[in-house]
């Protein structure tokens, strides 16, 4: 029975690739629209166990009022059909009900829907642009993601199990009430009105605060990961006490917020006890006015009153729960500024699979200046021959990491196209460009997960023996071997820490190496790829990246100029601009920038570097 219930809603079921909207209604239709069936069995089961609860008072009414003027040795007898109506509400029919309620909300939506909303935000965010990243604290992201599958959940779920019972509950009240005498209504007609006020004056200022409170959190969550995740900066620096401060401000407004909505929960649950108390003590007196004078009898006293004591208590329980309500629209809505975010680099439609058959890169006329006035590429027209070998040589800010970023698509051109083998590469899936392209950053970071697997990360089909022959290839087998980690894992078992900090620069980079090599990807991009690398170990990592190029064509930035003066062919850029272009003794004859860079690196000594050539002809 629970398995069935359990199985009513896949936490990760593919999500339809619409993005989540930004309106707060729309936001949340998004996800209860995929499981209409189920909030609708919950509203059913609503309505009847609040008819169910309202019909005790009126069968405790009726039994007061038969047992006035009762035979007791015939009393069974002569009622037995109410009695046994009664039994059956109370024995089976609203057991039932509490347990259908139970199974829909606890088996059902409290896991698979909380995780369901979790998964395809999550989805949703994963699929964001690069510059979505780096424009906010990872940390603060995911808790967003994380805390919104409860409160999107549980305020759903409250309003149909809370709101819509009490709502029902409150009606049938009122109704019988009427129906009995109108002046046994009126108590309750004024303390409706007043409640109504009461909820309108508090509950928007609490689901506010509420709201400044989510955000505040996530700054606080924003901040401590920040500071553990910089944890050597911190340390090396000597600024314990700067982050002390950073994460006290935070923490401070926290507090300031949670006192301010105290305050507001606090003066509405004084004024809610008054409220109740007039309420009962209204319907109670009325109640008995009405009996003392003949106009109702014994057993519509008997009714009035718990209706009076059930409301009271209902109201505080409403309040409560209203109040968590806002408290989780308010988490929603402030979650949605970052889930419900349009993606701003999308697959146009209709975009095919790219298919690299040759391994030509045009830029046609390419501009880019990430939405400035001031361009950072800027009419730029450079054609690399398949398996030609180029590097990209200038300053910092020349637009070297741009023009690459321009080729990987982080960024859309703002002018002109970029051709893959004649394929643009704006009409073609994200997926398919990056896959067809390998890359080794300067900042190497690796996944909280063992060696193999931050390997294996280049083809997931890649057997061990694949993965070890890689890392063999990048001279990273023999530092692996000896990898272990606080758990005891061993070699390609252990993991790396959080980015990989349990490795140093120079191992980090040899285990992105080798995940390249398994990649075996057709076009291949190094953004000083042996930058954190020691002379001895880039001396052998050089020889075998002659390999790794083999067949390839290739993209490489490095600053030290004689890690790259070997290529076919040197490009070099200055403000967005091709200003120079040619082989290293070329565009040493010229006498130009690059003759000027190379003569500050080397000293003065013009040296003469070994071209790349494949491995046979070198032999």
């Amino acid at each position: 029975m629970f398995r069935y219930f359990e199985r009513l809603i896949d936490p990760v079921a593919t999500p339809s690739g619409v993005s989540p909207p930004a309106g707060t209604l729309a936001f949340y239709w998004h996800f209860i629209r995929q499981h209409k069936p189920v909030f609708a069995a919950l509203v059913v089961i609503q309505f009847l166990l609040a008819s169910f609860d309202a019909a005790l008072p009126v069968f405790v009414g009726m039994i007061v009022n038969r047992l006035a003027g009762a035979d007791p040795a015939s009393f069974f007898s002569d009622n037995w059909a109410l009695l046994t109506m009664m039994a059956v509400v109370i024995l089976v029919l609203r057991p039932l009900t509490l347990s259908a309620q139970f199974l829909i909300s606890q088996q059902a939506l409290a896991p698979g829907f909380s995780n369901m909303v979790r998964w395809q935000s999550h989805w949703h965010v994963v699929r964001q642009s690069w510059p979505f990243f780096q424009a906010d604290f990872a940390g603060r992201i995911a808790n967003k993601v994380m805390q919104v599958g409860y409160s999107l959940r549980s305020s759903t779920a409250t309003i149909v199990n809370i709101v819509l019972y009490i709502a029902i509950y409150g009606i049938g009240a009122l109704t019988i009430l009427l129906t009995q005498d109108w002046r046994l209504a009126l108590p309750m007609v004024i303390w409706l009105g007043a409640y109504a006020v009461l909820l309108k004056v508090f509950v928007p200022k609490i689901g506010e605060s509420a709201k400044a409170m989510s955000e505040s959190r996530s700054q606080l969550t924003g901040r401590i990961v920040d500071s553990y995740t910089n944890i050597l900066t911190v340390k090396l620096f000597a600024k314990a006490e700067e982050e002390d401060a950073f994460v006290r401000d935070a923490l401070l407004r926290h507090t300031e917020l949670s006192q301010k909505q105290g305050r507001m929960v606090t003066g509405f649950i004084m004024a809610l006890a008054a409220l109740n108390a007039l309420l009962i003590a209204a319907i109670s007196g009325m109640a008995l006015w009405l009996w003392s004078i003949g106009a109702i009898s014994i057993g519509i006293v008997a009714t009035a009153i718990p209706f009076a004591l059930q409301l009271a208590g209902m109201a505080g329980w409403l309040a409560w729960e209203l109040m968590e309500v806002f408290e989780n629209i308010g988490v929603t809505e402030e979650s949605m500024g970052v889930i419900a975010q349009p993606i701003a680099i999308t697959d146009r439609p209709g975009a095919g699979e790219l298919a690299v058959t040759r391994g030509e890169i045009r830029f046609e006329h390419a501009s880019f200046g990430y939405g400035r006035d001031v361009s950072v590429i800027e009419d730029l027209s450079l054609t690399i021959q398949p398996g030609e070998k180029i590097g990209l040589i200038g300053r910092s800010g020349a637009g070297k990491s741009t023009l690459v970023n321009l080729l990987l698509r982080f960024f859309d051109l703002e002018e002109g196209r970029i051709l893959i083998d004649g394929q643009d590469i704006a009409n073609v899936t994200q997926e398919s460009l990056r896959h067809a392209i390998a890359m080794v950053t300067q900042d190497t970071s690796l996944l909280h997960r063992s060696v193999a697997e931050n390997i294996r990360y280049g083809r997931r089909s890649a057997t061990h023996d694949e993965i070890v022959a890689a890392a063999r290839q990048a001279h990273a087998d023999e530092f692996i071997n000896e990898l272990e980690d606080w758990r005891g894992r061993k070699g390609y078992g252990a993991h790396v820490g959080e980015r990989g900090v349990k490795l140093s620069g120079g191992q980090r980079q040899r285990v992105a190496i080798a995940r390249v090599i398994l990649k075996n990807a057709p076009i291949l991009v190094l953004d000083e790829a042996t930058s954190a690398l020691d002379s001895e170990v880039e001396a052998a990592i050089q020889e075998q990246l002659v390999t790794l190029m083999e067949g390839k064509t290739v993209i490489a930035i490095a600053h030290r100029l004689s890690t790259i003066a070997r290529m076919d062919r040197l490009v070099v850029l200055e403000a967005g601009r091709i200003i120079e272009q040619g082989t290293h003794a070329e565009l040493l004859a010229k006498g130009g920038h690059y003759a000027d860079l190379w003569a500050r690196q080397s000293g003065g000594f013009i040296l003469q570097p070994k071209r790349f050539e494949p491995r046979e002809a070198a032999e």
